[in-house]
């Protein structure tokens, strides 16, 4: 069979040789990031992801990082989304103010939507207030209910039981090197 297709290319011209083996080429099958991390900006980009980002691009690991951030209202952009679903695997960076933004929360239910492998980085936070919504958490799901509604938020919920569920590494601050 290969035999024939290579007769049948030999005498094509040169040029619809050229575009029938670009036709029938395989899609590139690895995702174009190996990690998409997932941040509250205003709590842990400068002091916490900047470092990270730097150190997985210095082991050629392709991390998707948005360094634009978002404002209060901004609607999840489609390319985010993309980039969620185009990578392995997801750090998630929750530290006490990742749940204030409902942004973050959109990206983390679409990381469990998608079945992301999920890497969380508990950052100031202990993992049961993550589960459970409690501690600094518990005002910003009810300020959530008010403007988005409950079956919105519930699913937001759900993801954040799923990330805090999973063993993950523990940040207290500048000094825990762990």
């Amino acid at each position: 069979m290969f035999d024939s297709v290579l007769i049948h290319q030999r005498s094509l011209p040169q040029n619809e040789m050229e575009n029938n083996v670009a036709e029938s080429t395989q899609p590139d099958l690895r995702l174009k990031w190996d990690v998409f991390l997932s941040f509250r900006g205003a709590d842990t980009r400068h002091a916490f992801i900047g470092p990270l980002y730097d150190a997985l691009r210095s082991k050629d690991v392709r991390a998707f990082r948005d360094n634009e951030g978002m404002n209060r209202g901004d609607q999840i952009s489609p390319s985010l989304l993309a980039a969620i679903e185009d990578s392995a695997m997801a750090i998630v960076v929750i530290s006490p103010d990742y749940a204030g933004s409902h942004w973050c929360l959109e990206e983390l239910a679409k990381i469990c939507e998608c079945r992301k492998l999920i890497l969380p980085v508990f950052y100031g936070v202990d993992p049961s207030d993550v589960r459970h919504q409690r501690g600094p958490f518990e005002g910003a799901f009810e300020r959530h209910v008010k403007r988005f509604g409950d079956a919105r938020v519930s699913a937001w919920r759900a993801a954040m039981r799923q990330a805090g569920g999973v063993s993950g590494w523990i940040f207290r601050g500048q000094d825990d090197r762990r």
